[in-house]
């Protein structure tokens, strides 16, 4: 691919998207073969059900037994895990015991090379030898080419292919494998998922649901771990941004513990948002702070871009209206030992940005002020967060800061647009009342589905935009406002 001018990145963005857990190997050869029409001088075979590219025969056909299960088993919804038995013919070698590791490593490539298979097993005819398998499917009509018997004839050893029956069990076969064997054929089959601490998180299709109780079994016998698996049975269109779940299969205990960029969570997946896809772009945003700066976390959740910002030494405001994941913030940040460093509010964002977010920043941006802390306004609530943007319209008043220290705001939206960052752009000026053109930078998180994009626009609040002059009669000295402000007392501050 890369000397045709295809780039690595191809085959990453189109196949490598989903959580890590199961993606399939085939997914890559299905892809190659999707352009091997199109480019000269290469040519792939790619088979739906088969993991190899060899030209088929009728002996291939007999050998995919290998990869598959009993047939008898599509159709299953509860899992009978005694129905995937199935014996297949396999070929093998007969070796002395003292020469078998010699053997593997010259026949390496043509060694049964199955996870979860023996490659070597005993004979039962004679002690003094074992029976090294071969991979069917480079073996065919169980006959080894000259190069093998070349080999073969240098280590002293019979070139005679013998027939063995394997027995194969549900513990031989893969996650996707069982699956595809149960489901209908040529329907779509789930071996992704997210990953949630010992928690499991489906969105599962409709053609799906009938077998959702086996796929949570076979999702928690494939993956150490895994302990619960979930489906959401709902779109996240509420306030508090979670969703309504059925538990398919294991223990129903939906608490967990996470890790992300080496800060551990604990949260009730039940009740708060958490998404494992958005580490990196947790990581991103923290990476931008100094120690020092100021970061208002308008949307914060459980903490994931509060308690690391907190951790480098940045004074953090952090606000979200769910009261579940206002005392889960709390919890993780005493656990991270981060509460004496971080105020968390439990109010509406635009109440936020209009009471804490303006005390602190009216205090702080002063023209008479010297200021070297850089402040940081992180609104990450796709769905949503682009119509608060004009809360910053006259926001302060009075003579504005320096330009170098004008806030800078990270607004996350969602887009289906042709040109997404167009479309981003010219939404996020639409609510400021300005035009952002050479201003702003838009940065592609991830894809959400298909033709949508979640994306981070990034720019610095226009003076113009941020301040207004006011009356005589508005002037007020600064102390007596911090005196008066409602939002700075006991009940407010996480202290």
């Amino acid at each position: 691919l890369w000397r045709f001018g295809y780039s690595a990145r191809l085959l990453k963005t189109n196949h490598f998207r989903t959580a890590a857990s199961n993606t399939s190997f085939p997914a890559v050869w299905m892809l190659l073969a999707q352009y091997s029409g199109r480019i000269p001088g290469l040519f792939v075979v790619a088979q739906k059900n088969s993991f190899f590219t060899m030209p088929e025969s009728a002996e291939d056909n007999a050998n995919l037994e290998l990869y598959s299960p009993h047939p008898e088993v599509r159709g299953m919804t509860l899992l009978n895990r005694e129905a995937f038995k199935r014996t297949v013919v396999v070929p093998v070698l007969k070796v002395k015991k003292e020469i078998v590791h010699t053997l593997l490593k010259s026949l390496k490539h043509t060694v049964l090379q199955r996870p979860g298979l023996k490659r070597v097993i005993e004979d039962p005819e004679d002690e003094d030898s074992k029976l090294v398998i071969l991979d069917p499917h480079k073996v065919p009509q169980f006959s080894l080419g000259e190069s093998e018997q070349e080999v073969l004839k240098q280590l002293n050893i019979r070139p005679e292919v013998s027939k063995y029956n394997l027995e194969l069990t549900y513990e031989n076969f893969k996650s996707e494998e069982i699956l595809r064997a149960v489901l209908p054929e040529g329907q779509e089959v789930t071996s992704g998922f997210s990953r949630v601490g010992h928690i499991a998180h489906l969105n599962l299709r409709d053609h799906q649901l009938p077998y959702r109780h086996l796929i949570g079994q076979v999702i928690i016998d494939k993956n150490p771990g895994i302990t619960c698996v979930v489906n959401k049975t709902n779109i996240i269109d509420n306030t508090y941004r979670n969703f309504q779940m059925e538990v398919l299969a294991g223990e129903s205990n939906l608490v967990t513990k996470v890790k992300e960029n080496n800060i551990v969570y604990e949260l009730d997946f039940a009740k708060v948002y958490w998404n494992p896809r958005l580490s990196t772009e947790h990581g991103r945003i923290v990476e931008l702070l100094k120690p020092g700066d100021v970061l208002f976390d308008v949307f914060a959740g459980i903490g994931p871009f509060a308690i690391p910002a907190a951790k480098k030494k940045c004074i953090v405001f952090a606000n979200d209206l769910n009261p579940e994941s206002y005392n889960w913030l709390l919890h993780n940040c005493k656990l991270n030992k981060v509460d004496n460093k971080i105020k968390a509010f439990n109010m509406d964002g635009r109440d936020f940005l209009l009471g804490p977010v303006r005390e602190e920043l009216s205090k702080e941006l002063t023209p008479v002020k010297e200021q070297k802390t850089a402040f940081h306004i992180v609104m990450n609530l796709p769905a949503l967060a682009i119509e608060f943007l004009d809360v910053f319209r006259h926001l302060l008043v009075g003579e504005p800061c320096s330009a170098a220290v004008l806030p800078t705001v990270h607004c996350y939206g969602f887009s289906k647009h042709e040109n997404p960052a167009k479309e981003i752009q010219e939404r996020t000026e639409a609510s400021l009342g300005t035009s952002l053109d050479g201003r702003c930078s838009t940065y592609l998180v991830r894809n959400v589905a298909p033709n949508k994009e979640m994306l981070c626009i990034s720019f610095q609040i226009p003076a113009d935009v941020l301040y207004r002059r006011p009356c005589p009669a508005e002037e007020k000295p600064a102390s007596k406002r911090l005196r008066t402000s409602k939002y700075f007392t006991e009940e407010n501050l996480l202290s």
